[in-house]
């Protein structure tokens, strides 16, 4: 069911999770609650079914709607199993620190129906029980398990704001690179391409010299930025490229689907990423959208723009798969 609402009250509606819920004040355990409540209550597509996995150890949700071959909610199935369509794994958002499956579930759901994939939801470590580089270690296990089961079918690496630096982290380590999963190869191996959702990809700026930014985004604050980085990489070096992907030679990778509002503080890493990888000869389309904030892209059914950007990650999932 398709509930349009106006971008000005999503906007406020925005603006409130901002305020009570990625605030800095806050424990995270009370950030992750409130986050979950509030994602956990959005409708899914009529046909949706969310499997629960294991890959490589790491716990995830299979989100399909409309496939054969679904298994029931909560059993453990082969993500790729039955025919071979394309699997996206999709990483959260939550600045490494909050944020499940639960969050992207709605908008995997929805692709699922547009594009008929499969999309993977790894529900990896969070800071600061696990600092860096306890994600990318999941991440790049997930992708392992996920490379080896995918029969025939391609693999899409996904993931918005901190989980699109995640899926770019996973994808440009290389072995010996601090990965603790024995036997993986090198992370664009086996990837058919990548889509890139408000990502943050540089814990090394300044958020708050971009004064005009700050004002315009509804949702993320520097100081929740800032207390995310340092509950990650307590002790690393924050230009690590596995940290700040934006540091790291771009060269090699598979196509990029990235996508932004011009409003969204994380702007600027979607650009820069963009400009950098175009110009080492990756084939790359970058999309902004007007006065809309971050992540708005996960709002399917509610903002326009957001069935926008998802019926031109449908277009991009299909033209891989041809």
């Amino acid at each position: 069911m398709t509930i349009r609402l106006p971008a000005a009250v999503i906007r406020l509606g925005a603006r409130e999770i901002g305020r009570r819920v990625l605030n800095p004040a806050l424990p995270w355990e009370v950030q992750r609650r409130r986050l979950d409540r509030l994602v956990g209550s959005w409708p899914l597509p009529r046909g949706t079914s969310v499997t629960k996995t294991l890959l490589n150890g790491v716990h995830a949700e299979v989100v399909a709607v409309g496939q054969p071959g679904q298994e029931g909610a909560g059993q453990t199935a082969d993500p790729c199993g039955g025919a071979a369509v394309a699997t996206v794994v999709h990483f959260h958002g939550g600045g490494y620190c909050v944020g499940s499956p639960a969050e992207a579930r709605s908008w995997a759901a929805r692709l699922s129906a547009r594009a008929g994939c499969r999309v993977v939801l790894p529900d990896y470590r969070l800071a600061p029980e696990h600092p860096h580089p306890a994600a990318v270690e999941d991440a790049r296990a997930v992708l392992g398990a996920v490379r080896g089961e995918a029969a025939g079918g391609p693999v899409i690496v996904s993931g918005d704001s901190a989980g699109g630096g995640l899926a770019l982290a996973a994808l440009l380590a290389r072995p010996g690179s601090g990965d603790s999963a024995a036997g993986l190869a090198s992370g664009v191996s086996g990837v058919a391409g990548c889509i890139l959702l408000s990502p943050w990809l540089d814990l090394t700026a300044d958020r708050a010299a971009a004064a005009e930014l700050v004002r315009r985004d509804v949702l993320l604050s520097p100081d929740w930025l800032e207390a995310c980085a340092s509950a990650y990489v307590p002790t690393a070096d924050l230009a690590d490229p596995s940290v700040s992907p934006l540091q790291a030679e771009l060269a090699g990778l598979p196509p990029l689907l990235i996508q932004s509002g011009t409003d969204d503080l994380l702007a600027p890493d979607a650009e820069r990423l963009a400009v950098r990888a175009s110009a080492a000869g990756v084939d790359v389309t970058y999309t902004r959208w007007p006065g809309l904030w971050h992540d708005f892209v996960l709002q399917p059914d509610l903002v326009a723009a957001a069935d926008s950007a998802l019926s031109q990650a449908s277009w991009f999932i299909a033209r891989l798969t041809r």
